[in-house]
């Protein structure tokens, strides 16, 4: 009697163990289940009082609100070089840089030299950053070509303005020898105008920008345009650049359409990221661009029609469905 209670108590024992572990396994399941669902992705953007930061954030907000267990966020960072240096060594999954850095980036170039990196891929342009040319009304400036023997602030040394600067001048037969090279950050640049340091400074920026506006607050200034022609040979050369025109009323006293080119900002990420989830980002950020208009100004000129002008690297699969639709 005795051995048959205490086998009995011994099969209800074993059970009860079983029992546990199966509920131990399901619920370990469940949680590694749960968290393979969510999806983090670190966004790279720019400096906090610049363009990039509010856009990057809109947009975290955007894919949390649209994609299920999405955990976006967007970080402050150096800007172009460094989010590309970034997505590189895999520490953000996106990042906004201007065309030609990634252009340059994708292809071994100007400050990328044997630094090559193939991997990048696009998920949309987003607005243009202008190539603004300024001088002063009373320079006698009217052209790139006037530019020779004259003393032209180019951009910062090793920077995508200087690049933009460079091969401008290329397009008009101008070379750096035939002008009196002055590299200088856009504040610099400005204060030189005014001074007289400088004849003629290149600003890349989306337009209106700060450092035009502060030489406009107190000289007549004019933007050198880019012919229409000069620009097809440049976009022939340099398939980063687009056509824009700057509005009359830009600056003060500036009262007539300049013709220019842009680069772009753009969303790039890298072959990591499968083709679902980039057309995910791509309808989610595209369905809701109310919400990037409301998070600068430069949100206004994100629209889907032009998601693909200037795309300087290989797409993204999906985002490229996506906008071809």
């Amino acid at each position: 009697m005795k051995k048959t209670c205490f086998g009995k108590l011994a099969s209800i024992c074993a059970l009860l163990m079983i029992a546990t572990m199966v509920l131990v396994g399901c619920g370990g399941g469940g949680g590694e289940k749960k968290s393979d669902s969510k999806k983090f992705l670190n966004i790279a953007t720019g400096g906090t009082a610049g363009t990039y930061y509010p856009i990057g954030g809109a947009m975290a907000e955007i894919l949390n609100k649209s994609i299920p267990g999405m955990n976006a966020s967007a970080q402050s960072t150096g800007a172009s070089v460094a989010n590309i240096n970034m997505l590189k060594d895999g520490s953000v999954d996106l990042a906004i840089v201007q065309n030609d850095l990634t252009y340059y980036a994708s292809n071994g170039t100007e400050m990328f030299k044997d630094k090559k990196m193939d991997n990048l891929r696009g998920i949309a342009t987003l607005y243009p950053e202008t190539c603004q040319i300024v001088t002063l009304q009373d320079s006698g400036i009217e052209t790139v070509a006037d530019f020779r023997g004259r003393r032209v602030a180019v951009g910062a040394a090793g920077s995508g303005t200087e690049a933009n600067a460079r091969q401008i001048m290329e397009a008009y037969g101008v070379a750096y020898a035939d002008i009196t090279v002055q590299y200088l950050s856009f504040g610099e640049a400005a204060s030189a105008l005014k001074d007289g340091n400088v004849d003629v400074a290149f600003v890349t920026a989306g337009y209106p920008t700060a450092a035009i506006q502060d030489i406009a607050s107190q000289r007549k200034v004019r933007l050198i345009p880019v012919d229409a022609a000069t620009a097809d040979r440049l976009i022939a050369k340099y398939p980063f650049y687009t056509k824009t025109k700057i509005p009359s009323g830009t600056y003060a006293g500036f009262d007539q359409d300049v013709s220019a080119v842009s680069v772009m900002a753009m969303l790039v990420t890298t072959d990591k990221m499968d083709d679902a989830l980039g057309g995910e980002i791509a309808k989610a950020l595209f369905s809701n661009l109310d919400r990037l208009k409301a998070a600068h100004s430069v949100g206004k000129l994100i629209t889907k029609e032009g998601a693909m002008n200037g795309m300087s690297v290989k797409m993204n699969g999906g985002a490229e469905q996506f906008f071809k639709k």
